[in-house]
This record gives structure tokens, sequence and C-alpha cells, in this order.
């Protein structure tokens, strides 16, 4: 049963991948109107598609990360809305902060349990609300990360535009805030490989090898060559594996040797605006 492709559907797959229209149109129907195949289908291709990675993206609004005072524990918080013009108003900006300061003060652990906490006599939920009913736009708690360790240490990058969480086993200020300046500027999948799912390396290698058939090249040979392009995909998005951006001559987990031998991460979070 053929699927209908809508010029909508096509034009979606084009921002998302930058890739052209007729492109777009022959993956999707390639892949019988399955978007995330599509998407294959133009990587299989040697197409460079656009790595947008949309499950922790917003179109528009304030980021908010922040921790506790002992930097046990941190939060971001997304409030979105709809146009830029809301989310560089300063009013708009500091409720975010006082959102995220509720959510800090009340030990919330999701976006869930902070619409219920109270601000004053009104809960976040009756707030947002009353903006929405003011601004005239659509606002929301639409991302809540959570991080616990033994450290926390949070950043905002480009005015209030992506937050970073990174925890470690014990504190580490600088180290922390040179990590999560490395992941908002790399955006790793993972701290290592062996967070990555076999389902995604299975993924990357097949789209290598038929990359390679592509190109002309014997099965044997495509075989060897995707193994070399797995490993590239790995090291350029595991966090450990990633050139330090402050200094590319070691890896992220060479520097941290550097700093402390015992000095581990346990775990991060990025939330970015589309």
């Amino acid at each position: 049963m053929s699927v209908t492709i809508t010029a909508a559907d096509i034009n979606k797959l084009r921002q998302t991948t930058g890739a052209g229209m007729l492109d777009c149109r022959k993956a999707l129907t390639e892949s019988n109107g399955d978007f995330e195949a599509a998407i294959d289908w133009l990587r299989k291709q040697g197409q460079k598609v656009a790595a947008k990675r949309s499950d922790r993206e917003a179109k528009e609004g304030v980021i908010i990360a922040k921790t506790t005072a002992d930097n046990k524990a941190g939060i971001i918080v997304c409030i979105s809305c709809e146009t830029d013009f809301v989310s560089k108003n300063a009013d708009f900006v500091a409720f975010a902060q006082s959102i995220a300061d509720a959510a800090i003060s009340n030990n919330v652990k999701s976006a869930e349990e902070l619409n219920e906490v109270k601000i004053g006599a009104q809960t976040v939920a009756d707030l947002i609300n009353d903006k929405l009913a003011a601004i005239g736009e659509k606002i929301a708690v639409s991302k809540f990360e959570r991080v616990d360790a033994d450290f926390v240490a949070s950043y905002i990058h480009g005015a209030n535009r992506m937050g970073v969480l990174v925890g470690m086993n014990q504190e580490a200020a600088e180290a922390g805030k040179d990590v999560a300046m490395q992941i908002a500027a790399m955006n790793p999948l993972a701290i290592d490989e062996s967070a990555i799912p076999a389902e995604t390396i299975a993924r990357e290698k097949d789209i290598a090898i038929e990359q390679i058939k592509a190109e002309g090249k014997p099965a044997e040979m495509a075989e060897k060559i995707a193994v070399g392009k797995v490993n590239k995909f790995l090291k350029d998005n595991t966090l450990l594996a990633q050139p330090f951006v402050k200094d590319n001559s070691k890896s992220v987990a060479d520097y941290l040797k550097s700093v402390n031998a015992d000095l581990k991460l346990t775990e991060f979070k990025r939330v970015a605006l589309g």
C-alpha cells in the first residue's frame, strides 16, 4: 500500500536534513513515508545530512541551568514561547529565572511536579496561564532535566539559548565548567562508547557500508572501511573521546586525568533551543 507524500512532509525533511527538494521526495517515497528511514536513505546515498537532534530542542524560549547551593543537584528548565521578541524580553527572562529558582528551592524532580509548585499564592501552571493571557503567545515548561551527583556544574550559553549540566564524582568547579562548555560546543551523544546503544552503532555501520558500496568499492573492502567510519563516529560523538576544545592535542579524558586521576564524569544533560 503506497503512502501519499505531501509537500509538508517533503519540506519537513528538507528543513531537518538540508537536502534538496527532489532528493527529499525520493527519500520519502523509497522509505514509504517513514521520516527516520528517509534520513537514513539520504545518508546511504552519501548525502551530508544535518545532524539535528530534535528530542531536546524547542523553537523559542528561555533556558535556565542552575545548581543547588551545595552543588549536589542541578536543573535545566526551558520556558518556551513562540517568538524571539518575547524570549529576549527582560521581564520574560526574569519570569523564567523565578521558575528555575522555585524548582531548586522545592527540590523538583520533573516538569509535572514543577507546574504544581507555588510561587507566592499561585502555582507555576497558573502563573504561566496568566503570562500566556498577557502576552498572547503559547508558553509552557517545555523541557526539564535534572542531574544529581557528588558535584554538579551548570553552564548557560548564548543568552539563555542553551543549558548544560555535568555530574562528577568529586568537586572540580573549573573542570566542570570546561566540560560543560565542551558539551555545549560539541553536542556528544554519551559520555563514552558503553553508553551508545548497540542499535545506534549497527545503524551507523549499515549506513557506512551502503555509502561505500555506492562509491563502487567491493563488499569486503566496504566492511573494513565501515569499521573505521564507525570508530570515527564514536570518537566524534562520545564526550571522553572527543578532542578537548581548549587544547585539541588531548582528549577530554586526557584533560580530566590531568586535573585529577580519580575525577570521573557520571552524567550530563544538554538542552538547546532549535
